[in-house]
Formats: C-alpha cells, structure tokens, sequence
C-alpha cells in the first residue's frame, strides 16, 4: 500500500490517524510538526501527505508551501485536517495547494476514503463498461470488407 506521512501536533489525533491508516494496510510516518513533517519528505518521499493547520514550529499551511515549492514533491497529495473550518481557512488550505480538507472531528472511514481517492489511478475511477468477448475465435476475427473506392 501507500507510505503516508501525517504532521500532527496533538499526540492522540497522531495516534488515532496512524492506527486508522495502518489498519487500511497503510505504512505510516509521523510528525510533531511542519517542520518535522517537511524534513521527513524530503528523505522519506510518502505517496501523501496529511497536515494539521495549526502545529509549532511551522504551520501547516507553510509545510505545504515549502513542499508544492520542492520539485521532488510538488506532485504529493497533500490533506488538511483541522479543526479550523471557516471559510477562509479553507480556502488559503486549497490554495497553498491541498488536495483535499478534511475537518475535525472526523470518522475513520472519512480519512480512508480520502486516502483512497487520492492514490487511485484516474482510470480506475472511470465507469467503462466493454461488451465481454464470447471467446477467443471472436477476439482474433478482423473486419475483412473490401475498401469501396
């Protein structure tokens, strides 16, 4: 599964989205803060990357600036999750380049379901249904019609 990379100053909340994560097949690493949290990108590169907004050290929302800004992790997702869910704090979460914002208090299914989303190939979430081939004889047959020129 994905390496993800939660930033997380409240040790409970940390705890609580690791084991959720890791039980969904997750490997996980942990940070206490932004700074932490972008340090250990740099060396670790996690598949995504969940941030609380207020942490010490470095926010979270300078975390994600300083990341989208490192060619090696721009492509990262990057998932907010905080108890500050007024409209603006949305909004500066987006567009320091959050993928997702997810707001406190949240279930466990939210966060694996987010997860999920995030890391599944596009094609995968498309609805494509082909019609099935009855057997291999039909598969092989091309279309033979003479060119009407």
């Amino acid at each position: 599964m994905a390496k993800i990379l939660i930033a997380e100053d409240e040790k409970d909340i940390r705890d609580l989205i690791a084991f959720t994560l890791r039980f969904a097949g997750h490997e996980v690493e942990l940070a206490a803060d932004g700074a932490q949290a972008l340090d250990m990108a740099r060396t670790t590169y996690p598949d995504l990357i969940m941030l609380d907004v207020r942490m010490p050290k470095m926010t979270g929302y300078d975390a994600c600036r300083a990341l989208k800004a490192d060619e090696n992790l721009t492509s990262v997702p990057v998932v907010f999750v905080s108890a500050k869910g007024q409209e603006s704090e949305i909004e500066e979460g987006f567009s320091v380049g959050a993928a997702r914002y997810i707001l406190k208090p949240f279930t466990p299914d939210t966060l694996v379901e987010t997860v999920s989303e995030l890391l599944s190939p596009a094609d995968e979430n498309l609805n494509i249904e082909d019609e099935p081939i009855e057997n291999e004889q039909e598969a092989n047959q091309t279309d033979e019609r003479p060119n009407d020129q």
